[in-house]
């Protein structure tokens, strides 16, 4: 498929992306230079690993987003149904859409098969709008979420560009330079605050947060955990590398490791598709951070 006529709302926003990162960097230095602020702030390698990340991503999805174009229209051609492109069409996908992220988001943490793909996207110990930029090489497993969109009859050109709506909103959230928003706007929405804790390794903060742009999701299905003790991010098990390559892949490896491990069907079966903190009976869990308290610059 000619990929030139399907909405791209990225591409153009990448200079927008790369100035905000290097002036969220200066910022946070010159805030910890002068109030002592604690922040981990920037670190080159690591901010270069999340570009590497996302330019790979981008390179990804040339090909990528065409094959996925093709299947929202294939269904969308099977259905009798016709959503239009009016105002209330938009509306309606702007929340059916963001559910969808949520079911995408909540299984990819849950099922270690398609943690494996989102694993890249937390697999940093910073966070910082670089980090929001550090996005999965393997986006083939996240298709059939919204798949159910086409059938219903939202046009496959609303999709991708909702889609990209989500996706454009969540980069700002990436950051620890603003503290709380509004209590309204904290209650409704997915909020630099709720992210945070949706991208620590602290117990208490493990699969919480799925949300996209709606917190309301995380509030209806019992998911949501505000944010109480000071983040740690990254793994429960960090990675110790930059190299773009083993940070898209090694989780993938790790499944292979395990499948390949003594035992019955049902047990290699749920190295690969149970929580990707399943162990066999009698392993040992692996270890959890300590909590420590919250603490964050004022914005």
């Amino acid at each position: 498929m000619d990929t030139a006529h399907i909405p791209d709302l990225i591409t153009p926003a990448i200079p927008v992306f790369v100035i905000t990162v290097i002036a969220e960097a200066l910022w946070v230095k010159k805030l910890r230079a002068e109030a002592g602020a604690t922040v981990k702030g920037h670190t080159w390698k690591d901010t270069l690993a999340s570009l590497a990340m996302g330019l790979g991503s981008v390179a990804v999805g040339v090909g990528w987003k065409g094959v996925a174009f093709a299947g929202y229209a294939a269904l969308y051609h099977l259905t009798p149904l016709r959503m239009g492109s009016g105002l209330v069409a938009w509306v309606l996908l702007f929340f059916l859409e963001d559910l969808c992220y949520y079911a995408f988001h909540r299984v990819h943490h849950e099922s270690r098969f398609f943690w494996a793909s989102h694993v890249v996207h937390h697999s940093s110990q910073h966070y910082n709008l670089s980090t929001a930029l550090r996005q999965t090489w393997t986006p083939m497993t996240g298709w059939v979420f919204w798949a159910p969109l086409a059938l219903l009859g939202f046009s496959p050109a609303m999709i991708v560009t909702q889609q990209a709506v989500s996706l454009l909103y969540q980069y700002w959230i990436h950051t620890e330079a603003i503290h709380r928003m509004p209590r309204p706007f904290e209650w409704l929405f997915n909020t630099p605050s709720h992210h945070r804790a949706h991208h620590a390794s602290n117990p208490v903060y493990l699969d919480t947060n799925y949300a996209g742009i709606l917190i309301i999701w995380d509030r209806l299905f019992g998911t949501f955990t505000p944010e109480v003790e000071r983040p740690i991010y990254g793994l429960v098990k960090n990675l110790t590398t930059y190299n773009p390559v083993r940070i898209a892949f090694h989780e993938y490896g790790n499944i292979l490791r395990d499948a390949a491990r003594p035992g019955s069907l049902g047990q290699r079966l749920s190295y690969v598709f149970r929580n990707p903190a399943w162990k066999p009976q009698g392993a040992s869990p692996p270890e959890a951070p300590p909590p420590v308290e919250v603490a964050h610059p004022s914005p």
